[in-house]
């Protein structure tokens, strides 16, 4: 199936233009990971203050999602994705400006646009492909994540050269954006949907129409599950340098490599994600997805013990804790499988809400996002209050079992709905009385 008067070569340079976009607003939208920590010396902030710091432009970022999905399908992916890439670049480079917390957080919002861009990007790539191949597409898209591995792994590298300079840093990525911005619409065209309804001469739905399908519980079904394989991912790359730094003492260039080893595959992967999604459906996807994660986050719950027990030349010390080289394998794991989950929430959009994809994929990416604002601030409260690194992996642990139980219980009502034969007895008829009804 093709989409009507688009041609292979015109889906491709859309797609390829969306996810080079959504790489470098993804990057931007992550630089206080590393910044974030130069800049919590500067002011001598706590780890709450500093978790607030960096969860602010996740707020931004998630809220916005619904607003530009839903001017993505009334304006056009095009023109809505490059205003939004300007002012967050503008927002990028005044960051440089101000000095004090207060006014870091405010900045820190306008930063935090860029990651509006994947509600725009969905709406727009989700046009140009048959739902067939939309799961594939979107995957690739999604693989813009990358961008925060950019950051914690190149950012910290370009602070070095800056002589620790991160003002230099967030210019840097403030120029690079603007350039994309501009690049991206010259590159582009209007997707179909848009180019379609000019040419019958139909309007866009309003916004009271677009927000129609927020009423069914499963578009909040979906944002839960968004909130973990997303918001939770964002959150640790986050958190990560700055545990890294302070669970296991190692320096910010070695804690951000560590970080981007477990982002890298937290992206990379989504375009496996959208094609196992195609292939095996989105469902199975999902319960591996959750399966996975949550034996590692309750393996990584485990807090580091001091033990003395009696020796026979007196009291023996010794510390239990998870070895750095488990750790940071499980982290990639845990990565790996957030990037097919995440592809496998926006596989259904599409399918249950086509004609809804921008307001429908906006709000359950502005829930997803905003468990990266709030988690974030979680960490931090849990370090203050609890003084337990591992506290983290412990609330993601609860996360991740509440939405399994709720996906698991939702689906068996589904099929005992579309196939009322499950509603009957739990057992399976024995061998005489099936050749008992045979015989009758």
């Amino acid at each position: 199936m093709h989409i009507a008067n688009v041609t292979g070569g015109e889906q491709k340079q859309a797609l390829a233009a969306s996810t080079l976009a959504f790489t470098v607003c993804f990057a931007v939208w992550t630089i206080f990971s590393i910044i974030g920590l130069k800049i919590k010396m500067q002011l001598g902030l706590t780890d709450t203050e500093f978790g607030i710091l960096v969860a602010t432009p996740i707020l931004t970022g998630s809220l916005s999602r619904i607003f530009l999905g839903v001017w993505a399908d009334q304006y056009g992916g095009r023109i809505i994705y490059t205003f939004q890439m300007i002012v967050t670049a503008l927002a990028a480079f005044l960051l440089t400006k101000v000095t004090t917390y207060p006014m870091f957080l405010v900045a820190a919002l306008g930063v935090g646009l860029a990651g509006g861009s994947f509600a725009v990007g969905i709406s727009y790539v989700s046009t140009w492909y048959p739902k067939e191949r939309q799961g594939t597409a979107l995957g690739i898209f999604g693989m813009g994540n990358v961008g925060s591995a950019v950051t914690t792994f190149g950012a910290p590298f370009l602070l070095i050269l800056m002589d620790g300079q991160w003002q230099g840093v967030a210019q840097i990525y403030s120029v690079v954006l603007l350039i994309t911005a501009i690049l991206f619409y010259i590159c582009t065209k209007d997707d179909p949907a848009l180019r379609d309804r000019r040419e019958r001469g139909v309007s866009h739905a309003t916004f009271i129409e677009q927000m129609a399908p927020l009423k069914n519980m499963q578009v909040w079904r979906f944002s839960l599950y968004y909130f973990f394989v997303f918001g939770a991912f964002v959150a640790l790359a986050l958190w990560l340098p700055h545990y890294y730094i302070g669970a296991y003492g190692l320096d910010i260039k070695t804690a951000g490599m560590l970080t981007a080893a477990y982002a890298l595959p937290g992206s990379v992967f989504r375009a496996l994600g959208g094609w196992l999604s195609d292939k095996i459906g989105a469902r199975r996807v999902m319960y591996w997805t959750f399966g996975v994660c949550v034996a590692c986050t309750f393996i990584m719950s485990y807090p580091a013990t001091d033990y003395t027990v009696a020796g026979i030349d007196g009291p023996i010390s010794f510390n239990i804790t998870i070895p750095l080289g488990l750790f940071v394998f499980l982290t990639i794991v845990l990565g790996f499988f957030m990037s097919l989950g995440k592809a496998a929430v926006y596989k259904h959009i599409p399918v249950y809400y086509p004609g809804h994809v921008g307001s429908v994929g906006g709000v359950v990416g502005m829930i997803g996002g905003l468990g990266g604002f709030f988690l974030p601030i979680a960490f931090g409260v849990m370090n203050d209050v609890i003084g337990v690194w591992t506290s983290c992996f412990m609330l993601l642990t609860i996360l991740i079992g509440i939405a399994l139980v709720w996906m698991h219980f939702a689906i068996v009502r589904m099929d005992r709905r579309d196939m009322p034969g499950l509603k009957g007895p739990r057992y399976l008829p024995e061998l005489d009385d099936i050749n008992n009804e045979k015989q009758a």
